[in-house]
């Protein structure tokens, strides 16, 4: 007999046809997104789990007895609590790897969209507001050969210090829990300290994993420290930063300007302090949405459920329940 799974949110057709030869496959059929109190009525008898970021806890986990795996078609993994996972023996699974290069990408542009101004001419060219004559006021700032900040070397920072290295000349610095001597030979990156990254970055890029210790890693005394040039992006998880903080920063002409792509509340409340000012970017957390990348991800998610829920070891398991 197949085991049970249950798929959280639509997937592609090609996915379903490979989770449906292994196992017996449930699905959210709607209307709206799967909420959690609606998750805790949905799981049942289901021994594994396929979501985008539903909330795992020991009380979703009381109403699912069988479940064994939840595997998230993200990298990211901040909706599950683990000790609740580990008290209940379900193990956790994400997708690192194949959306590097889309995300990295779509960090250049928010880089580039910022340095020049991108949105915000476009409205004043759509609004019929194309100032006439001097056109100092469209300036916007390079980016070739400017000093590039990354704070989180991983995956997606190496994809992306591979494009700002060698698509733009800039020089690279990075930040990390430990040096990457491999990275530095590669793209001639210089480690820094937060301190001393803040100080010599054009860009500084946030890419680190959300957690306890990288909640609010950014606050009003690290956009102090930056350049009044300074460009500021977020395409990791929003609660890394201290929005209000850096709303001030970017109103009082701290930092030039900024590119989001992530919020601490999404959708993005309308209050927001953040869309209120023309230096931001802000992106709706598309970094990864391309068709050919979702659908990897959800490929990935589904070998990793698969294999799971069949006693198998799967490729791609959380840090966190490789160590129990």
């Amino acid at each position: 007999m197949k085991p049970k799974v249950y798929v959280a949110r639509p997937i592609p057709p090609e996915v379903e046809a490979f989770l449906s030869e292994r196992c017996e496959v449930r699905k959210w059929a709607g209307p709206g997104p799967l909420g959690y109190e609606a998750m805790k009525q949905e799981l049942g008898d289901a021994e594994g789990l396929l979501t985008a970021g539903g909330y795992i806890d020991k009380e979703l986990l009381e109403c699912a007895p069988k479940l064994r795996v939840v595997s998230n078609t993200s990298v990211g993994y901040n909706n599950m609590n683990i000790p609740d996972m580990k008290a209940r023996g379900v193990i956790g699974t994400h997708t690192p790897g194949v959306l590097d290069d889309t995300v990295a990408d779509l960090v250049i542009g928010l880089m580039l969209a910022a340095a020049r101004r991108i949105p915000e001419l476009d409205r004043k060219v759509k609004d019929g507001r194309w100032p006439k004559g001097d056109d100092r006021a469209m300036f916007g700032v390079d980016v070739h050969h400017a000093t590039l900040g990354i704070v989180g070397l991983g995956r997606i920072g190496e994809a992306i210090a591979k494009r700002a290295k060698f698509g733009f000349d800039m020089e690279i610095l990075y930040h990390n829990r430990s040096p990457k001597p491999e990275v530095e030979e590669r793209f001639g990156a210089r480690y820094r300290s937060m301190d001393e990254l803040l100080a010599e970055s054009d860009f500084v890029v946030v890419m680190v994993p959300l957690s306890d210790k990288t909640k609010n890693l950014f606050t009003a005394e690290h956009f102090a420290r930056m350049k009044r040039s300074a460009i500021f992006i977020n395409a990791s998880r929003g609660p890394v930063v201290d929005e209000l903080a850096l709303a001030n920063a970017l109103r009082d002409g701290q930092i030039l300007a900024a590119g989001l792509d992530v919020f601490v509340k999404e959708p993005v409340e309308p209050e927001n302090p953040l869309l209120k000012l023309d230096n931001v970017v802000t992106l709706p957390h598309i970094a990864s949405a391309t068709k050919a990348t979702r659908l990897a991800m959800a490929m990935l998610g589904a070998r990793n459920l698969a294999a799971a829920v069949h006693g198998e070891t799967p490729p791609n398991l959380i840090p966190e329940f490789r160590e129990s």
